[in-house]
């Protein structure tokens, strides 16, 4: 890819820690900027990503919601980049998936002393846990997977800026990440 690049970003079930750390690229979002035009990011406060070349999704898929924004962002992003341990391998949030996902809501809103104790919430509006957390690429097609909980910034600013330059990103050893 050449020319000004249209990237967008979002996240799912997860902790924002990719997100922050593509952030710790510093002073280097400047020339970025200028190769760069963001759609869906927390740079832009755009809630659904338009038409863009390059997504960056951080996350595992824990509910309904999940799986429609990962579904909408991958029918708008050319190229689809599973950013973190959570998206890639289902992460932390997957901890959970040696539980029962019944047990565990009784267990937190009915059993235990806490909040309400009115029972498990069960509003329109929430959206409905699946039994396991699942990484993105079970759901749709990823095209490159940044590994690390979280990347470094210095793994962002390679995988970008080769693709920038029109080259496959290949990171080096030291900027690999599988923690």
């Amino acid at each position: 890819m050449t020319g000004k690049l249209r990237l967008a970003t979002t996240s799912l079930a997860g902790c924002f820690g990719c997100h922050t750390s593509f952030l710790d690229i510093d002073e280097r979002i400047i020339p970025l900027l200028e190769r760069v035009s963001f759609d869906r990011s927390p740079l832009t406060d755009v809630k659904h990503a338009g038409a863009c070349d390059v997504g960056l999704i951080e996350g595992g898929v824990c509910n309904e919601e999940n799986l429609h924004v990962l579904r909408e962002f991958r029918a708008g992003c050319r190229t689809l980049v599973a950013v973190g341990a959570c998206a890639i391998t289902g992460g932390l949030p997957a901890q959970r998936n040696r539980f029962d996902v019944g047990a565990l809501l009784h267990d937190v809103y009915v059993a235990e002393p806490g909040l309400t104790r009115r029972g498990v919430p069960d509003d329109v509006e929430l959206p409905r846990l699946f039994d396991r957390v699942r990484p993105v690429h079970e759901f749709v097609k990823v095209d490159y997977f940044l590994p690390g909980c979280p990347p470094p910034a210095d793994a962002f600013w390679a995988f970008l800026t080769a693709l920038l330059d029109g080259r496959e990103p290949a990171l080096p050893k030291e900027l690999l990440r599988y923690d």
